[in-house]
């Protein structure tokens, strides 16, 4: 039956009306940010970051005035080691959003091929209302973690309401606590702000690696400025015109692309009882069970707070997304867990996930068009929760938080969205685009990325055969093609396939997936 609501759900999107035509184009040109760069804060000798330098850069806070009023952008780079072979620039995006684009570019750098550090200057910047660019607050810390505290991995019967209700709040909250800023940290406003970094760093092209919702941020880029575009990798992809215009359409994709690798891990959990260690050969329900004993019995953690089923989830929903090779060490958490020991998985959102969680809310109201109506609302979250029984219904019924659950808020989102892009995103003219999907991707599906590369005149497509999200350096096949189309812009063959994911390894040897924070992101280190 939930199929059937499904596909009404989704047809009543499609029909739902997005807003008119783009605003008109500006009557002048914003002027060219001046950056002055000198040391990071908090730099020196030990700091991971060392030999970037740091700026600001101030643009327009309404693309509507691009003479008025300004914000400030926080902008970090690290020049071409090999001064005398310098490409250009190479802008890391992390995605999220609500990531830090300067922490990402630091924190990834040595991660990063020697071809591409010897040839690139090394740039990232947080986007308007991220970190160091102006945070967007809507729920304060003591909201946030009232509302997390209170979840439940089984929720209660009214769960929907409350879910629709705090959605209302948030919203408002953003409306009343972020007024200046959440109409505009829409993606056609970052775009727009990419651009003008280009134009700062003396550039007449740039190159772009975007992972995750980076990969959407590339998107709208390349389809408002083609011809500056040398080189772009979207990895992890958006199908745009899905996440823009048909919401609750991608939003189900993403429920069922979670939890078809979630049931994945633990069917692997079913076969491989003595690898995992979790469940005795019955693990999805020894996983439902686990749930229900958080729920009436939370974990009290260091900070006093409680670990529920919740907890769990929300833990959960972030950490498969390392793939395969963290497999048996997610047995152990789960084992943990069920001896209400402690594990990373009991790890309750943290005032800087709060942060993350804010930003990620905010932004994707103001980039998506959901239909009006409480009624659609409710029948979109119920299809959707419906489909996806391990995580869908803490996830979809909880308070707003991630990618999943964004409807009960945006649908009442109100907001004026002047920073939304609307137009192609064929990116007509553009140098040639790789999109990077992964098969098995929780997060974004893979059929995302054949979208995408559909979409675009210049899209070339390279497949990662494996789970988990994103997939450069988890491959070493696509790191390499990747890697040189970034240096040479030799595409790979149409039609390509990587299929070398890092097996499940044994505990005993600790990779950098272990714990996965969703405030921080990072270019893995291929092994």
């Amino acid at each position: 039956m939930w199929r059937i609501s499904l596909v009404l759900v989704a047809v009543s999107a499609l029909l739902g009306g997005a807003p008119g035509a783009a605003t008109a184009t500006p009557l002048a040109a914003p002027p060219v940010p001046v950056l002055s760069w000198g040391p990071c804060d908090g730099a020196d000798a030990d700091d991971p970051g060392d030999g970037f330098e740091c700026a600001t850069a101030r643009v327009p806070l309404d693309y509507r005035e691009p003479t008025g009023r300004t914000i400030p952008l926080a902008v970090t780079r690290r020049l071409a080691s090999d001064r005398s072979h310098r490409t250009g620039v190479l802008v890391l995006h992390p995605g999220g959003p609500g990531n830090s684009g300067v922490d990402f570019a630091r924190d990834s750098y040595e991660a990063l091929p020697a071809s591409l550090r010897e040839a690139f200057d090394v740039v990232g910047y947080d986007m308007r209302g991220v970190g160091r660019s102006g945070q967007v607050e809507c729920w304060n810390d003591e909201e946030y973690a009232a509302a997390v505290d209170a979840a439940r991995g089984v929720p209660a019967p009214g769960a929907l309401q409350t879910a629709v209700r705090q959605g209302l709040d948030f919203a408002r909250a953003c409306a009343e606590r972020s007024a200046d800023l959440a109409p505009f940290i829409g993606t056609g406003s970052n775009a727009k702000d990419l651009d003008l970094l280009r134009r700062a760093l003396g550039e007449e092209t740039l190159s772009f690696y975007g992972r995750s919702f980076g990969s959407y941020v590339g998107t709208v880029y390349a389809a408002q400025f083609p011809r500056r575009v040398r080189a772009m990798v979207l990895d992890g992809a958006y199908d745009p015109r899905r996440y823009a215009d048909v919401p609750y359409a991608y939003d189900a994709g993403q429920f069922v692309a979670l939890d078809a690798a979630v049931g994945r891990f633990l069917d692997w959990c079913a076969r491989n009882a003595e690898a995992c260690g979790f469940g005795d050969g019955r693990p999805r329900q020894a996983f439902e069970e686990l749930k229900r004993s958080l729920d009436a019995a939370p974990v009290i953690t260091a900070s006093g707070r409680p670990a529920t089923g919740y907890t769990l989830a929300y833990r959960l929903m972030f950490n498969i997304n390392s793939g395969k090779e963290v497999w048996p060490y997610l047995g152990e958490a789960l084992r943990a867990a069920h001896a209400h020991q402690g594990s990373f998985l009991l790890s309750p959102p943290s005032p800087a996930s709060f942060d993350f969680l804010n930003v990620n809310m905010a932004v994707e109201c103001a980039d998506r068009a959901y239909p009006a109506g409480r009624a659609l609302l409710g029948a979109a979250v119920s299809a959707q929760v419906a489909a996806a029984p391990l995580l869908g219904p803490p996830i979809g019924l909880g308070p707003p938080t991630y990618d999943h659950n964004h409807a009960p808020t945006c649908a009442q989102w109100p907001a004026e969205r002047p920073s939304r892009y609307e137009g192609s995103y064929r990116a007509a003219g553009s140098a040639p685009i790789l999109v990077l999907g992964t098969t098995g991707d929780p997060d974004t599906p893979y059929q995302d990325a054949v979208a995408l590369a559909g979409t675009l005149d210049g899209g070339r497509l390279l497949t990662f055969a494996g789970e988990g999200h994103t997939a450069y350096n988890r491959s070493a096949c696509v790191s390499a093609l990747a890697t040189a189309y970034l240096a040479t812009l030799a595409l790979p063959a149409r039609g390509t396939v990587c299929a070398d994911e890092t097996p499940p390894e044994p505990p005993a040897r600790r990779t950098t997936g272990i714990g996965v924070d969703e405030t921080r992101d990072v270019i893995p280190a291929l092994h």
